[in-house]
């Protein structure tokens, strides 16, 4: 087997379910797989989806959730089902889920991602931070994102963890993550692996800070909803810091001007999911009282994920895969863009298989309007973790 047939991937554009599944089957099947993850559109029939991937693959182990879109080789696509399958013989995984979120609790969390960490350990060779990472694929309305990814990415210490947060297109109704044959919601599936591939861990976003600051004055983190701004209201305040008037905040407001938080001199994006009837501003991330935020400004997206990649590819050579999370207000901005099909091309030509999301994590922190990933070189060697 040549080294790029490693990893296989697959998309499928079929629009009937088992047809989809049937076709995802056919290109990523290899003997031994160690796992199988994929992502698909919340418009399939996600029973008749759930039960033709469980009969075609059996005991291997699959995690996948629904999407906002999908990426893979056909590009940025809806309505489709794109995923990869990684060998046992490079590639050791130990997964789990974890239910009942809104009863989240940390001490339980950590004891979940330690206990599939002594898992993994006991089952082959020692692992570290060097040849191991973390996937998690996580309900994307149940607004736990926060203290899920802190609880696991505490309990892994310097064992990197990346994910994305399940969406349903634009609905924000349902959003579902797959596992032991079938789709469920409040739930979130922890994959931990350890690789005999090169790889490489990253984050990129295309916003930069402006000096216009933001202190929330009033909020609800539990439900992400920020009430006042400099002690206005948030919609008003935001809206004012734009320069329009707040009946005008939309969808691809919020994606051009974002906002974003400073935590230990790394920037992270705080997005904005809606404005609501009364004045407050619903975000895509818990916001916390007294906080200071800064609006942003976008700049070229083309420009900034050709420097990432082309920081991946220094590092480990052309990428065989890369496993990608890329937020819904990117989403939104590339499908706008008359760089569209250049975004898209770029992606494929580093082999990238993912989905847009209702927020990313990466190692610790759950943020918004961030493509975050993990890049596979294509042979085993030294591994690399930004």
């Amino acid at each position: 087997m040549a080294n790029n047939d490693y990893i296989r991937k697959a998309h499928s554009l079929a629009m009937a379910p088992r047809k989809a599944a049937q076709e995802f089957h056919a290109m990523v099947a290899q003997p031994d797989m160690a796992l199988v993850i994929f992502y698909c559109s919340s418009e399939y029939d996600l029973d008749a989806l759930a039960d033709e991937m469980k009969r075609l693959f059996g005991e291997v182990q699959v995690v996948g959730c629904t999407t906002a879109g999908e990426i893979g080789p056909a590009g940025l696509r809806d309505h489709s089902l794109s995923g990869a399958s990684f060998p046992a013989s490079h590639f050791r995984v130990a997964a789990g889920r974890v239910n009942h979120l809104q009863q989240f609790k940390v001490e339980v969390g950590q004891e979940f991602a330690q206990a599939l960490l002594q898992k993994l350990l006991a089952e082959g060779e020692p692992n570290d931070v060097d040849n191991s990472f973390a996937l998690l694929l996580i309900d994307g309305l149940s607004l736990r994102e926060e203290p899920v990814t802190r609880a696991f990415q505490t309990a892994l210490g310097r064992l990197p963890l990346l994910g994305g947060s399940a969406g349903d297109g634009m609905k924000f109704d349902r959003t579902l993550v797959y596992w032991d044959g079938q789709f469920c919601s409040d739930c979130a599936v922890l994959v931990l692996a350890v690789s005999r591939m090169p790889f490489r861990i990253f984050k990129t976003q295309h916003v930069v800070a402006t000096e216009a600051r933001l202190v929330v004055t009033q909020a609800d983190a539990t439900s992400r909803v920020v009430k006042e701004i400099n002690g206005l209201p948030a919609s008003r305040e935001y809206a004012r810091m734009l320069g329009i008037d707040a009946s005008d905040l939309d969808p691809s407001r919020f994606a051009a001007w974002p906002v974003v938080l400073t935590i230990g001199g790394t920037t992270y994006v705080r997005s904005i999911q809606k404005a609501n009837p009364d004045g407050s501003l619903t975000f895509f991330c818990a916001i916390e009282n007294g906080l200071v935020l800064r609006v942003a400004k976008g700049v070229d997206l083309l420009q900034n994920l050709e420097q990432a990649f082309a920081g991946i590819r220094a590092q480990i050579g052309p990428p065989q895969l890369v496993l990608g999370y890329d937020c819904i207000l990117r989403k939104l901005e590339i499908t706008q863009s008359a760089a569209k099909d250049r975004i898209g091309e770029v992606l494929q030509e580093n082999n990238t298989i993912g989905f847009h999301t209702y927020g990313e994590q990466f190692r610790g922190v759950h943020v918004n309007q961030t493509l975050v990933g993990i890049a596979f070189g294509a042979s085993a060697g030294e591994t690399n973790d930004a």
